[in-house]
């Protein structure tokens, strides 16, 4: 069933270079994959990379940046293959954990990562390790890539390195990685303009974030999707805006990492 879900599926940007990605890999050890948002390389490159040879019956661990991310994508994953998570795609974050002995693609968080390098610095059970939207640069995922780097060179030359990004130096990763190739994924799934909008003079995030809301749901047909700073700054925007009043029908949500994982999943 699972080849079946997966061939049901729209084709997406990354699909055009995935057998570029998928030789580099074949040929070598290490590569980066450059690809616009919404090009699908997250929950693609994964399931595609488990058909290659090298794995040797191995599994793939696959780093996000945050406890969200990976739950969702091992999420998405998993229903593309017409299954739940825990089975053949699961997750491991901070107080839980979802595996299984059938599971083929873990997906971690940057401190479960460490532990696991820390525990087994061979990887013995992982063909390849993603370090997925390595943009976001931070202390825990360049540490992982460096210890990754170690393990790499010490105990495991066969070990695959993947870098992906949205947005990237590819060049000096590259060079950091030895010279990998880079994959370059031009496409996007859906168009994507930039609007600027001035903030108010002495004026709070909050309002600021409240009023762009409001103008975008006047101007723009369908949903809207507001990336915070963090938790203070969510929750104050979803204040401003229950304040000046939503529009009709329109349904306000908050979503970050400190929710318990039921409210999350709603």
């Amino acid at each position: 069933t699972g080849g079946n879900a997966m061939a049901e599926v729209d084709r997406l940007p990354i699909d055009e270079v995935m057998p570029e990605l998928l030789e580099a890999l074949d040929s070598g050890t290490r590569a980066v994959l450059v690809a616009q948002p919404g090009a699908g390389k997250t929950t693609r490159v994964p399931l595609a990379l488990l058909k290659s040879g090298w794995l040797e019956g191995r599994k793939l661990l696959m780093l996000e940046p945050r406890r969200l991310a990976a739950r969702s994508a091992a999420a998405y994953m998993a229903r593309s293959l017409g299954e739940s998570a825990g089975e053949t795609v699961g997750y491991r974050v901070r107080l839980e954990t979802k595996v299984g002995p059938g599971t083929r693609i873990e997906v971690v968080t940057e401190g479960v990562l460490t532990r696991m390098l820390q525990e087994d610095p061979a990887l013995e059970a992982y063909g390849a390790v993603i370090f997925d939207e390595f943009h976001e640069r931070h202390l825990s995922s360049d540490l992982g890539l460096a210890l990754c780097l170690q393990s790499a060179s010490l105990l495991r030359e066969d070990l695959r390195l993947l870098v992906m990004s949205a947005t990237l130096a590819a060049g000096k990763v590259s060079e950091l990685l030895g010279g990998a190739p880079v994959i370059l994924s031009e496409g996007r799934q859906y168009p994507v303009e930039t609007f600027y909008r001035p903030r108010g003079s002495g004026s709070r995030l909050e309002q600021d974030a409240a009023a762009a809301v409001l103008e975008a749901l006047r101007k723009q047909e369908g949903d809207v999707l507001v990336f915070l700073p963090g938790m203070a700054e969510i929750r104050r925007t979803g204040d401003a805006l229950r304040r000046l009043g939503l529009p009709d029908g329109t349904a306000l949500r908050q979503l970050h990492g400190s929710m318990p994982l039921r409210e999350q999943d709603e």
